[in-house]
């Protein structure tokens, strides 16, 4: 018997499409990932993930989370060469509405759902404050920020380019990797770091700084040396972890975070074990007068495969309300 779905939900990065739909129930069933760079445009993987899941009758509404900033209901990738707009779906697609919102929006979206046995705690098991506000980042192709302000009225996501703000050593190592990556790529914004090719940009600075060579290729290979003990790497993912819990703290203080930060992105989960046992949680608290207040903010690794799906199908529902 042939289901009808509510909705198409997806979550589309710099590096993969990741598709479901919703049933009339509200689960979401059926996702696939999909490598961005086998396809030439976002509605070829539309098309494939409708013809091989629904055949001709397929959903009447979608919500598509998004790797950047979405403006007047359009979208140019920040990490993709690829650009839609919620007007140009309903036109291919014959959809009745199409909603597009940033990736990390919809992940702030998802957070409040999220099961505890879908989250890692790092550092000490707190509980966040009600009805206060709550952060997703993390790293990936790129740096995503977003925000969910909570209140009486229901939850409101945020999204925001927090990944492009500045980055602000804390120590003499950063210092030298901040003038280096100046010197090469002019204005050093988190990104440049706290991302996949900021990883492997990180790796280059340090071996640069300690004057040593920098054999491996990408991110991907310093992540696997580190993790099985090369020197040089593991000092990398260290590093990289604690900078992520300046910037996390930073974040929390920006936005009146009590509700919890919620670190995310495709890197994080490979670094779980450094995330809780390292520099994280310390660099997330050391904020001067504003250490006790940061104390109180719980920090979790998202474990969810696919947290913006689930935001997707959040915001599918309060489509189908309207």
């Amino acid at each position: 018997m042939k289901v009808n779905y509510a909705g198409l939900v997806g979550d589309v990065g710099g590096t993969n499409a990741r598709f479901a739909v919703v049933d009339a129930q509200g689960h979401v069933r059926n996702p696939r990932i999909f490598p961005a760079k086998d396809y030439a445009n976002i509605n070829e993987v539309i098309g494939e993930y409708l013809e091989t899941t629904c055949g001709r009758k397929h959903p009447a509404r979608a919500v598509i989370a998004v790797a950047g900033p979405v403006v007047d209901g359009a979208i140019e990738f920040t990490n993709l060469d690829w650009q839609i707009s919620e007007g140009e779906l309903i036109a291919d697609f014959s959809f009745e509405a199409v909603k597009l919102l940033n990736d990390f929006a919809a992940q702030a979206l998802a957070a409040p759902r999220l099961d505890p046995e879908e989250l890692r705690p790092i550092g000490p098991k707190l509980r966040g404050a009600e009805d206060c506000p709550m952060v997703v980042l993390g790293a990936g192709t790129g740096f995503g920020v977003s925000c969910l302000a909570r209140g009486d009225r229901g939850d409101i996501a945020i999204a925001t380019e927090g990944g492009h703000a500045a980055f602000a050593p804390t120590d003499e190592v950063e210092v030298e990797v901040w003038k280096r990556l100046k010197a090469e790529f002019g204005r050093v914004s988190i990104e440049r770091l706290l991302s996949g090719p900021g990883l492997h940009d990180l790796y280059r600075a340090l071996a640069d700084i300690e004057g040593v060579p920098a054999p491996l290729a990408d991110q991907k290979v310093v992540t696997e040396a580190g993790n099985a003990g090369d020197p040089l790497a593991g000092r990398t993912l260290d590093r990289f972890c604690a900078i992520m819990g300046s910037v996390a703290g930073d974040i929390a203080l920006t936005m009146g975070a009590r509700g919890g930060v919620f670190i995310s992105g495709g890197i994080a989960p490979r670094l779980a074990d450094r995330l809780e046992s390292g520099g994280f949680r310390a660099r997330f608290e050391d904020k001067g007068r504003l250490s006790d207040y940061v104390k109180e903010i719980p920090t979790s690794l998202v474990l969810h495969p696919y947290p913006a799906i689930i935001g997707a199908a959040r915001e599918l529902e309060q489509m189908e309300r309207l």
